[in-house]
């Protein structure tokens, strides 16, 4: 048995509290409502979240961030991308010793364009955790609560924390597969949202399997190309964190980035989806980020730019579809054919 803090409260952080339970772990779970504490406490839910899923009566409730780490082995990182520096910034002040640092999160950082665990790198200090573990994959909170069959992956450049993080979590229901490409993972499921946006945007539309299929291949392409160049393994995108969380976030309502980008779809205003949605929908921030890191790396990634162009530039996501379908004439594998076979050339 481990101690373990999740911190971080959202659907995710409790779906993951509860395998973590299910393992027979010392669980803590932190927020930082402290009227959400008190919710949970009283009616043994998550009520904003899972509203239907009983939490497990092991699970610790905290609001003061110091108790849920104390003594603690590992920590699980499910905040959203935009409190992520301020959570580490907390987390500095209070953690002593030297712990296990996963992070379950997706996005990208706008301005900066780093990755997750990049920014872990410049909030914390070394002495406080061996080494970042990613935790990604094609897997809904909703469903995970519910004990269904899911598999994610487990990335670290330290191997041995990598297989310490899967026989953390792997159970009969949850299986975790370790990979050493962190950058991989971590892009893999930050650009997917954005593809998911496009996903709901297409049915929001009223376009049927054909649109999604050809939305989600080539969306793949723009992400191995993307993330290839800032030296990931083109491999890992036909994996759990490429085409894996790409059918599972384009094809459910489950996913709140296809939510949100089925209601521009319909055409609603983005203030109007946002306030709809009532949650962090993580692909608005991620276009942001990944559009301008695009431009940086003069990488082609119509796509993206498109839903950019939807959201920021109030352009209309019918005249977006038709001006990709428009665009010249091309062949379809000799991009990611360069990626995978001539990534050392000039």
């Amino acid at each position: 048995m481990s101690k373990v803090a999740v911190l971080g409260a959202g659907s995710w952080g409790t779906a993951l509290a509860m395998v973590l339970c299910e393992n027979n772990h010392d669980v803590r779970i932190w927020t930082h409502n402290t009227e959400q504490k008190q919710r949970m406490e009283q009616e043994g839910k998550n009520a904003k979240y899972l509203p239907d899923i009983p939490l497990p009566p092991s699970l610790s409730i905290h609001d003061d961030l110091t108790m849920a780490i104390k003594d603690v082995e590992a920590i699980v990182l499910v905040v959203p991308t935009k409190a992520i520096r301020e959570t580490c910034q907390r987390l500095k002040q209070v953690l002593h010793h030297q712990v296990v640092l996963i992070h379950a999160s997706k996005g990208i950082e706008p301005d900066s364009h780093y990755r997750i665990s990049e920014m872990i790198d410049e909030e914390l200090n070394r002495t406080q955790y061996q080494d970042v573990v990613v935790l990604s994959g094609p897997s809904h909170a909703e469903e995970v609560s519910l004990k269904h069959p899911t598999t994610v992956t487990a990335a670290s450049e330290d191997e041995s924390l990598a297989a310490f993080t899967q026989d953390l979590f792997m159970n009969q229901y949850f299986r975790v597969y370790t990979s050493t490409d962190v950058i991989g993972v971590e892009l893999g499921g930050a650009l997917k949202n954005i593809i998911a946006l496009g996903a709901g945007i297409s049915d929001g539309l009223g376009y049927g399997d054909n649109a999604k299929a050809a939305l989600i291949t080539r969306g793949l392409a723009e992400i191995t190309r993307l993330a290839s160049v800032k030296g990931a393994n083109p491999l890992t995108f036909i994996g759990l964190t490429g085409v894996g969380d790409l059918i599972v976030t384009c094809t459910s309502s489950h996913s709140r980035n296809w939510r949100a980008g089925n209601l521009l779809g319909q055409g609603n205003a983005l203030e109007d989806v946002l306030s709809k949605m009532g949650m962090v929908v993580e692909g608005i921030r991620t276009t942001d980020a990944v559009t301008q890191l695009a431009r940086e790396e003069q990488i082609e990634m119509p796509i993206t730019t498109g839903i950019y162009d939807v959201i920021h530039q109030n352009k209309s996501p019918k005249k977006v579809v038709d001006d990709l379908m428009a665009r010249d004439r091309t062949t379809e594998i000799d991009d990611i054919s360069d990626i995978l076979f001539n990534r050392d050339k000039d």
